[in-house]
């Protein structure tokens, strides 16, 4: 009965694959796109036959790139790195790797996996002088050059922006759960009708535009000094996002039974203690999936962070989109592309390291019928 109910006809099956690819390709493209080019110089990242932005002809013969055999060593690194990720649960259930040696683990494959490409790179020009500059396998046919990321992040000082970033990012995030799993706690228990109206007024406060709390926000700032450094965004960006997690955590905690923190309470414990020893096991699905979720707020935030900060105090998204508000060479745009590239590594990093929690986390905050 479940194989004839989920057995979609060809003409449906095809319908969904074609919705789906067409909309991967519309999604993925463009940051694909933008990774290719800023891996080539000017004139192969801006040309207007795409085959020669993907090769990058001229980039390969001025500064070198990935020849066959560098290709094939890359994606077979990549590929048992992949396979090796994936075990992962069954490589800690059977040896009892703790927390320490499971972040020693994934650091370890970040490692390999950033030193696959000069390795395999030093492979193939080894081979090229045992073979000659124009063997097929270990001539260049992927132009590529790392000298836009270098300039972003040495030349023009792009780490202290990601280190402005990490710190309001750490800031709201840590504040942000904090305080919403305590008042989501007390929400989802409490039996007041006071519970609704916080509840009301926290999604009102939430619907508000960040102009607005940001204008509201800058007298007090400047009076007291506070205008023009990071723990300002902390502030406003924790006021914005406070009222999200503690709706989303309440979504949780509500589907906690509260026979537990009866249980604990009948054991012995405090209301605080069947918290943090009880409740809070069980919520940790639930905690990193609104982390990541206050995490990309703060990380990509824009707005508050551009209104509030400048100069030395600037995070990544302002600092990027300067180099876009003023006149700039090619150069410098395919400068800007690669910072605006590689700040979303650290995502796709949380979203990979994060996945089994935050599918958890979803499935565990949905409304059950």
């Amino acid at each position: 009965m479940r194989q004839k109910l989920f057995a979609l006809p060809l003409s449906l099956r095809l319908t969904i694959w074609l919705i789906v690819g067409f909309w991967l390709i519309i999604a993925i493209f463009p940051l694909l796109w933008l990774v290719v080019m800023s891996f080539k110089l000017p004139i192969d990242a801006f040309d207007a036959n795409p085959f020669k932005v993907i090769l990058g002809p001229i980039t390969s013969q001025t500064v070198g790139g990935f020849s066959l055999i560098t290709l094939v060593l890359v994606l077979m690194t990549l590929y048992g790195l992949l396979q090796l990720f994936a075990r992962r649960e069954f490589y800690f259930a059977r040896f009892q790797v703790g927390l320490g040696l499971q972040i020693i683990f994934y650091l370890g494959l970040l490692a390999l996996a950033m030193l696959s490409f000069p390795l395999a790179n030093f492979i193939s020009q080894s081979l090229s002088n045992l073979l000659g500059d124009n063997n097929f396998l270990t001539k260049p046919i992927f132009g590529l050059t790392g000298q836009h990321y270098h300039a972003v992040w040495f030349e023009n000082g792009f780490y202290k922006q990601f280190l402005n970033t990490m710190m309001v990012t750490l800031g709201v995030v840590s504040i942000s759960l904090t305080i919403g799993t305590l008042a989501a706690y007390a929400l989802a228990r409490s039996n007041s009708s006071w519970a609704f109206w916080i509840l009301l007024v926290a999604l009102v406060f939430r619907a508000m535009p960040h102009s607005t709390l940001v204008t509201g926000y800058l007298p007090p700032f400047i009076e007291w000094g506070l205008y023009g450094k990071r723990i300002a965004v902390i502030i406003v960006l924790v006021a914005i996002n406070q009222p999200f997690t503690i709706w989303m955590l309440r979504s949780f905690f509500m589907n906690i039974p509260a026979s537990l923190d009866e249980a604990a309470l009948v054991d012995g414990c405090n209301r605080l203690q069947a918290f943090r020893q009880v409740i809070m096991p069980i919520m940790w699905p639930g905690v990193i999936t609104t982390g990541l979720f206050s995490f990309m707020l703060a990380y990509n935030d824009y707005l508050v962070s551009a209104l509030l900060l400048d100069g030395e105090s600037r995070t990544m998204v302002p600092a990027i989109m300067s180099y876009f508000n003023r006149e700039t060479t090619l150069t410098d745009q395919l400068e800007a592309i690669a910072a605006a590239a590689s700040i979303t590594f650290p995502i796709f990093l949380l979203v990979l390291f994060f996945q089994k929690q935050i599918v958890s986390g979803l499935t565990q905050g949905a409304v059950k019928g």
